[in-house]
């Protein structure tokens, strides 16, 4: 929570001075897709190990291969990564081809009677009906139905009332080990990630809206200023998280709006009784969830046209994903770009030219 409470309060302070602003600007595009990159396919590795073993989540440990059937088996996972990308495909953001008026313009033109014409517009309307489905809520309450068919005995652990909420005391050696342990490795991972890639990848998502660098870097900064003192976990917005909202059809705030409600509203409402729930939910089920999102995170970078492009993000994305640090990619990063330009430069007018034209021979 001290660690919280840091690095919220650093950026905090980047947001309003404007320095956030200036670091958004320094940092190339190509730098941020290689730490989206590496964030997708980290969260993406991690699902596929949620989904292929059994989970000791506390402890993040495998305990074995996860069993075909059950009800919390390969197979309802398999079923349920099946039945996302038939709703959602790769995530366009119009799904399938009904409303299309061209399609419709095509269909008519060959359409050969009014029998077939009225088999094309009911299968139209059931398209329609399918795209439209919520997937991730569906697959979501599937997942808590499952819990309490898994474990009867929830139910009786259930306790209405919120839980009580108190000002934490620190100590100085708490303070000192957030800072050190919690803020210094964090604060790099934070920027990118919480602040500059959910600027970046919400100006992908919606080009036609403008986005503020300085008021996500205080929001985040606000979040863990407040909550950590009475207990609560460190928060951030998130690059994973908002691809994992959009893949899943959340194209306004209203939805963020909506979800924030729902969760008061199960704090209020059940309080700690809340997590017992949420211990017992399938992680098969919550692996494939996470799959999507991580893949959709990873897709940003499919704009790195260039080979010089490409090649600093996939560096970045490598030392990233070996060295478990989004820090150290970031940094290897910034120097091989920084080379390359130099490069680039120097090719511009080589060195031996420099020289022959200084030299008096």
């Amino acid at each position: 929570m001290t660690a919280g409470i840091l690095t919220g309060g650093t950026l905090f302070v980047l947001g309003i001075t404007g320095l956030m602003q200036l670091v958004y600007k320094i940092i190339p595009l190509s730098v941020v897709r290689g730490i989206q990159l590496a964030q997708g396919l980290s969260f993406a590795l991690t699902a596929v190990k949620y989904v292929r073993n059994v989970q000791d989540l506390p402890k993040s440990k495998s305990l074995g291969q996860r069993p075909w059937f059950g009800l919390d088996g390969l197979v309802l996972a398999i079923v349920c990564a099946c039945f996302i990308v038939i709703v959602n495909g790769a995530g366009e953001k119009n799904r399938g081809c009904c409303g299309d008026p061209q399609s419709d313009d095509l269909d008519g033109q060959t359409q050969k009677s009014d029998n077939e014409s009225g088999r094309k517009s009911k299968m139209n309307r059931l398209r329609k009906i399918l795209f439209s489905l919520p997937s991730a809520l569906l697959v979501f309450v599937l997942g808590i139905v499952l819990v309490f068919i898994r474990k009867h005995e929830v139910i009786h652990e259930i306790k209405f009332g919120p839980s009580s909420i108190e000002v934490v005391k620190f100590t100085k050696h708490a303070w000192k080990k957030g800072f050190i342990k919690g803020a210094i490795p964090q604060l790099p991972l934070s920027v990118l990630n919480s602040v500059i890639a959910v600027c970046k990848l919400s100006t992908d998502l919606f080009p036609e809206k403008e986005f503020s660098v300085t008021s996500i870097s205080v929001t985040v900064g606000l979040m863990n200023l407040v909550g950590s003192w009475f207990g609560a976990m460190p928060t951030c917005h998130g690059a994973g998280g908002l691809a994992g909202q959009y893949k899943f059809g959340g194209r306004s705030g209203g939805c963020v709006a909506l979800l924030g409600v729902a969760k008061l509203v199960l704090g209020l409402v059940l309080g700690t009784s809340l997590a017992h729930i949420l211990k017992m939910f399938p992680v098969g089920i919550l692996g494939v969830l996470l799959l999507f999102a991580g893949i959709e995170l990873a897709m940003c970078a499919r704009d790195m046209n260039s080979k010089e492009d490409s090649f600093v993000a996939l560096i970045c994305t490598a030392v990233s994903l070996v060295g478990s640090s989004a820090a150290l990619g970031f940094l290897v990063g910034m120097i091989v770009y920084v080379i390359l330009k130099l490069r680039n430069w120097t090719t511009d007018k080589p060195l031996s030219c420099i020289w022959n034209q200084k030299s008096p021979n």
